[in-house]
């Protein structure tokens, strides 16, 4: 083959480029129903299968190939897909986090999400109420804050506040009071930590030995 020959065929971005001489402007079997596929096109429809299996049945004898061929150079870009919705996780993150640190984009993105579930709202409202009575110690505000959990139609928030009512004193003591039992807590997880890194095969008085050393 010509090194010329080769070269053009290199150089083809598309199957029409290498059409030429001869072969240039040959008419075609597709050519009488071109005003008919530009017709069903303007229609709406643009499946080459389709629009194929049409023009059979006014006669054409082509192939597939040929229509699909034709129809490329009309095809329009495709949509973008739509933004992928955030994940469960991702909007309790932002829910359970404080309005003022978090970012400019995802509070735009959360109030996006609240404004198409009245309910997810409704239910971000208590939790950041109930997270401002636990960080500033508001527990006398506990009791309204329930009647307004009540108030709406929030099942999983009802069976929280169940829990709240059983032991009520309790844990408006727990969010009043500056005493924590958190120091304690930690003493005890540390003291099972070390009882698990022995495996269980250790008597009392190695553990003690080695919380009292710790």
């Amino acid at each position: 083959m010509p090194y010329r020959t080769v070269q053009r065929l290199a150089d083809a971005a598309r199957p029409e480029d290498l059409f030429q001489g001869q072969w240039q402007n040959r008419r075609t079997k597709l050519d009488d129903f071109k005003s008919y596929l530009h017709e069903r096109r303007a229609e709406g429809c643009t499946n080459a299968w389709t629009l194929w299996e049409e023009i059979k049945t006014h006669g054409y004898t082509g192939g597939y190939e040929a229509v699909r061929a034709y129809r490329q150079p009309f095809r329009t870009s495709p949509t973008a897909p739509a933004a992928r919705p955030p994940s469960p996780r991702t909007v309790t993150g932002w829910i359970l986090t404080h309005p003022d640190t978090l970012p400019g984009n995802e509070r735009l993105k959360l109030k996006s999400v609240l404004a198409d579930c009245t309910e997810l709202e409704a239910l971000t409202g208590h939790v950041r109420a109930f997270g401002k009575i636990l960080t500033q110690l508001q527990g006398d505000q506990l009791p309204h804050w329930i009647k307004a959990v009540r108030a709406d139609d929030l099942p999983s928030l009802h069976t929280f506040v169940n829990g709240l009512e059983r032991d009520l004193a309790a844990v408006t003591a727990g969010l009043t009071l500056p005493w924590s039992s958190g120091v304690v807590e930690g003493h005890v997880n540390q003291i099972k930590m070390i009882k698990r890194q022995m495996y269980g095969r250790a008597g009392f008085d190695l553990p003690r030995k080695r919380v009292l050393l710790a």
